[in-house]
């Protein structure tokens, strides 16, 4: 039953309260710890009851004192300080960096901690209703003036949050909507708050964020923003309709993990803004084998809420789910951390984790999807990892797996036709893995941002650049979609357009290299040649010398007359072919710059005879050549349109 403060009782005669790893028996006053029992005398045992009877709740000095010692002439401060200090010896706690007891200053205390009656029945959970006006906010979105402590904010949050859980739970019994609620058709799924308190479990948390976007995004009729995206708001101090605004959502779903042992928590909310007004809550709990299903249905629950309807593919993607080694899922989610990295030490650990859950669960499809996309982006210019030709072969062997094992899994569509595309120049095969993929999951921004880039091979610039725009709807604050968008207007010959929308990337984040190099061939295309010397410069030096961005800096060099100097770099470049073939159509683009064809159009079979990434030649710089009988017969031998 549920008394006047709002908290959920069970009988009195056979109540324990769990709380992490230990356990009060309220009847016998005694605390355990994994079953075996802990130390504390009657008085702090008595002040831990009344603190997990009211989790999240300040419980005020003088009402702690009037219960614990009524009608007494003591020094209760000393008494009540003396009791706090053996409870969080009991636990192991600490005031500096508390996980279960916090103490406001000059006021009182609260716990941290969820709590759970066991005993007779199912587990309950033990919640403090939330008082008017309260709020809601993300699980960790510190307050203005709270302490920056990670610990204390996630638990202190997490106590909160299950309050906010029993509001939302029982309003939506009492207060069903109406019928005619409009449903919602775009949200952001924010990142889920690891309440661990160990930050070497935040790839779990990060894992189950992105597997809930990735089930959400596969229904069609709803825009789902993707995880570059959300993962930008993790830790950030923004209230919930803020950060909707800025992401151009009507809803946002926010919650929390608990890893122990081998059972997951997972703590979720949907949240409908400007209203700011829960719509739905709830708690699930699950064995670690089973996240799988958790995250399912975790997914079909949203759907239900929002009234999105769904089609029999979506129905039944949402309903697929299987038990899978629980040490394999952790591999996979550590393998999908690493490369979301995007850098090629990051790669290098994600194709080992990915290889370690495929060894512990050899028909896991997803982990083979990884692994391919591992390997697919390991052979491009920007990392290196390993060779094109290396690439393409281990890319497609892992992709043509995963799909034996699910030809449902769009991710392993979209990496298969990566690897056709960038590494095969099977441009028809591809096409039709970009297009399976879009159809398995509308909302999977990496498939459009790549088959956007298809298009612009292709030839078919409005598509491409149409193409990239869903993408940024579906991932606004992705860097590489924004910047990637200011090339295929270049390539377009969209250059004021390009311009602006570089400098709307780097307003986003003024050290991403990528932008600068992207604005730079959009302002050497408008001849502002002193300009676009300042941004090559700019990305050479956040992010080293590479051949793109050399041999762009040697082009502009060599444009505006300064020859020596361009020279000097396409030298440096000849003289490290061996460390990086790739770089052969960065060597072409300087020789074009310096109008000496027939020394591109060498470099550029050297690059043929690699296997370098053809849309380099999709670059306005190498205009000039495209009326060489020898260029486009390169073309043809690719099989891009002449």
């Amino acid at each position: 039953m549920k008394d006047k403060g709002g908290i959920l009782r069970a009988n009195e005669q056979d109540k324990r309260l769990r709380f992490g790893v230990f356990e009060a028996d309220i009847r016998s006053g005694e605390l355990a710890k994994r079953g075996r029992r802990v130390r504390l005398q009657e008085q702090p045992f008595q002040l831990l009851a009344m603190l997990l009877e009211r989790p999240g709740e300040l419980l005020t000095r003088e009402e702690l004192s009037s219960k614990l010692w009524p009608n007494t002439i003591v020094d209760f401060d000393h008494g009540l300080n003396k009791a706090v200090a053996k409870i969080r010896e009991a636990l192991g706690d600490s005031a500096e960096n508390p996980r279960f007891i916090e103490t406001v200053a000059r006021r009182g205390y609260r716990f941290l901690a969820d709590v759970t009656v066991t005993g007779h029945g199912q587990p309950q959970i033990v919640a403090q209703v939330s008082s008017p006006g309260s709020g809601t906010s993300l699980p960790g979105l510190a307050e203005a003036g709270t302490s920056p402590r990670r610990p204390t904010r996630a638990w202190r949050l997490f106590g909160l949050g299950l309050g906010l859980l029993l509001v939302a739970v029982l309003s939506w019994s009492l207060y069903p909507r109406s019928p005619s609620a409009p449903a919602i058709r775009s949200l952001a799924v924010l990142p889920l708050e690891n309440l661990s308190g160990d930050p070497s479990q935040d790839y779990f948390a990060q894992g189950m964020t992105d597997e809930l976007i990735t089930r959400l995004a596969q229904i069609s009729a709803l825009r789902v923003i993707s995880r570059t995206s959300v993962m930008a708001y993790r830790g950030v101090r923004k209230s919930l309709p803020e950060i909707a605004r800025e992401l151009n959502v009507e809803a946002v779903v926010a919650g929390s993990v608990l890893l122990s042992g081998e059972r997951v928590r997972v703590t979720a909310q949907l949240v409908q803004v400007p209203t700011d007004a829960p719509m739905w809550a709830q708690s699930y709990e699950e064995d670690l084998q089973d996240t799988l299903a958790l995250q399912g249905k975790v997914a079909r629950d949203i759907a239900e809420q929002i009234r999105v309807a769904l089609n029999v593919q979506e129905q039944a993607a949402l309903e697929k789910s299987k038990a899978v080694n629980p040490e394999a899922y952790e591999a996979y989610l550590k393998g999908r951390y690493f490369w979301n990295k995007r850098t090629g030490d990051g790669l290098t650990r994600a194709i080992e984790y990915f290889n370690r859950a495929i060894e512990k669960e050899p028909i896991y499809a997803e982990a083979y999807s990884g692994l391919a996309d591992s390997y697919a982006l390991s052979g491009d210019w920007e990392y290196g990892v390993l060779s094109p030709q290396d690439a393409f072969l281990k890319a497609r062997a892992a992709a043509t797996k995963a799909l034996a094992l699910d030809e449902s899994l769009a991710d392993a569509h979209t990496s298969l036709a990566f690897a056709l595309d960038l590494y095969g120049w099977d441009w028809g095969a591809a096409e039709t893995e970009y297009k399976r993929a879009i159809k398995l999951n509308p909302g999977y921004a990496t498939a459009h941002h790549w088959y956007a880039w298809h298009l612009m091979v292709m030839g078919r610039n409005s598509e491409g650049i149409s193409e990239l725009r869903k993408a940024q709807s579906l991932d606004p604050l992705s860097l590489i979609i924004s910047a990637d968008l200011a090339d295929a207007l270049c390539i377009a010959h969209l250059y004021d357009e390009a311009v602006q929308q570089g400098r709307k990337t780097l307003e986003m984040e003024p050290n991403f290299a990528v932008a600068h190099y992207e604005l730079g061939q959009a302002l050497e295309q408008k001849h502002m040649h002193d300009e676009a010397i300042a941004e090559f410069q700019r990305a050479i030096a956040l992010s080293g010398h590479s051949g793109a961005f050399d041999s762009n800096l040697a082009y502009v060099y060599a444009v505006s007359g300064r020859k020596d100097e361009a020279i000097k770099i396409v030298k440096d470049l000849e003289a490290r072919h061996d460390q990086n073939p790739v770089a052969d159509a960065n060597v072409a683009l300087i020789y074009v710059g310096l109008g000496d064809h027939d020394q591109a159009m060498i470099w550029l079979n050297n690059a043929y005879e690699a296997r370098f990434n053809p849309s380099v030649l999709l670059r306005p710089a190498f205009d000039t050549l495209r009326s060489d009988a020898r260029f486009q017969d390169l073309l043809r031998r690719i099989g891009l349109p002449r």
